[in-house]
């Protein structure tokens, strides 16, 4: 099967090329750097001929809904002409949440939809990586702040990537399709994960300063609304320690 990954060269969307290949089928990365523009629908049409799926890994979140939600209406528009199974990867728990990204990622599920095509839309939580960003960005020197009772569930970027390559190699929908969401194998505050990276560079376990949450957005993430109910997705991949126990001392990045 021929098989097109946008965002191809990113993180998750080179682990998805990986597995596809793997199986045995034919991945072909799209990105501007290969003559694909999801801002002007350029060079769509060339790279969906002869595609049994399309997984959309690419995303620009400094450009507004350039690429997130308008970016990838062009692209289910273009599948959906062309027969092309649209994969796409969003994030669990946007359907109540006021974080300006989430609110685009639930457009652009809304826009998939809309667009009438074959579509699997697969929702995971916060990769490893991310996970760790938000707590050190929460975090000077000894002290961590935490909102409430905000956690994360973590997940393995592989594991997301090898569920991505399931849907597009798997059963095609008949219409739009919401995949079972993913996350990691375990739930963790934001003290859990400042405590694991400070000991993974060798520190003492951080101070943690306890805020209430104070409007909607800090709400959100107080009640937890980026971790799934329990059993309502499916966990697995790497434990958020085992990653970060094979990470540089210094983390950098997101």
């Amino acid at each position: 099967m021929r098989i097109v990954v946008t965002g191809g060269a990113g993180d998750l969307g080179s682990r998805v090329v990986r597995e596809v290949v793997a199986r045995g089928h034919q991945a072909v990365p799209a990105s501007r750097r290969t003559g694909v523009d999801l801002t002007t629908g350029e060079g769509l049409e060339a790279v969906l001929a002869g595609a049994a799926a399309v997984v959309h890994c690419a995303d620009d979140t400094s450009r507004g809904d350039t690429v997130t939600v308008y970016g990838t209406r062009r692209l289910a528009d273009a599948a959906a002409e062309h027969g092309v199974h649209l994969v796409h990867i969003s994030i669990v728990g946007i359907d109540e949440h006021p974080l300006a990204y989430y609110r685009r990622k639930l457009r652009a599920e809304q826009g998939i939809e809309d667009a009438g095509g074959a579509a699997s839309v697969l929702r995971a939580t916060q990769f490893h990586s991310l996970a760790a960003f938000f707590a050190r960005k929460l975090s000077a020197g000894p002290i961590t702040v935490t909102i409430g009772d905000m956690a994360l569930q973590p997940v393995d970027t592989d594991f997301v990537a090898t569920r991505l390559a399931d849907l597009a190699l798997g059963a095609r929908p008949t219409a739009y399709a919401r995949a079972t969401d993913v996350a990691g194998p375990d739930v963790l505050t934001v003290r859990e994960v400042a405590t694991l990276l400070r000991a993974h560079r060798g520190a003492s376990a951080p101070k943690v300063v306890r805020l209430p949450p104070v409007g909607g957005l800090l709400k959100a993430f107080a009640e937890r609304r980026n971790v799934p109910f329990p059993g309502d997705a499916d966990t697995g991949g790497q434990a958020f320690a085992d990653w970060l126990a094979l990470q540089p001392q210094r983390l950098s990045g997101r």
